[in-house]
C-alpha cells in the first residue's frame, strides 16, 4: 500500500515543508489535512479513495515537486466537475508559469489562455498560432470550435 508521502515523493528528496507547500499550491492541502494520518494516509490502488479531480491535483503536486521544465497534460480536466477544473486551471497558471506545457484538450477553456494553439485534424496540423490570432480569423478551425462550444 502506498501513502500520500510516497505518492508525492517516491525517492524521498523533499522534506515535509516542501510536501505541504506543494499540496497547498495545488489546492489539495485541505483534503490531505482532513485524512487520518495526513501524509501517512493510504492512497488506494488507482487512487480509488480520491475523486478524479483530487487525483489530478495530487499529480500536479508531484509534478511541482519534481520541478519539471516540460509538463504534458492529456485531458487533465476531461472527467471532472467545473469547480475542480477551475482549481486545476488556476494551478496551471500560477504554479507552472515557467514550464513548457503540452496539453491535449477537448475542453477549449483549458487552453484558451495558452501561448500557442496547435489544431490537428486526422493527425495533420491545420493551424498553429496564438489564440488571439486564431480567434481573429473567423474562418479558422479554432475560432469555429470556440463559436460552437459553450465555454
Amino acid at each position: 500500500m502506498f501513502y500520500f508521502r510516497f505518492n508525492l515523493d517516491p525517492l524521498h528528496h523533499h522534506d515535509d515543508f516542501d510536501l505541504w507547500h506543494a499540496l497547498e499550491k495545488c489546492h489539495i492541502i485541505q483534503t490531505v489535512l482532513a485524512l487520518d494520518g495526513q501524509l501517512e494516509a493510504p492512497v488506494l490502488e488507482n487512487g480509488e479513495n480520491l475523486s478524479v479531480g483530487e487525483r489530478q491535483l495530487l499529480c500536479m503536486a508531484r509534478a511541482l515537486l519534481r520541478n519539471n521544465k516540460v509538463l504534458v497534460l492529456d485531458e487533465a480536466t476531461a472527467a471532472i466537475d467545473t469547480e475542480t477544473d477551475s482549481l486545476i486551471q488556476e494551478t496551471i497558471k500560477e504554479v507552472f508559469a515557467d514550464c513548457t506545457m503540452l496539453t491535449i484538450a477537448h475542453r477549449l477553456n483549458t487552453v484558451i489562455n495558452y501561448d500557442r494553439i496547435l489544431v490537428l485534424d486526422k493527425g495533420e496540423i491545420i493551424e498553429f498560432d496564438t489564440p488571439e490570432i486564431l480567434l481573429a480569423n473567423q474562418d479558422s478551425a479554432f475560432a469555429q470550435m470556440i463559436n460552437t462550444q459553450d465555454i
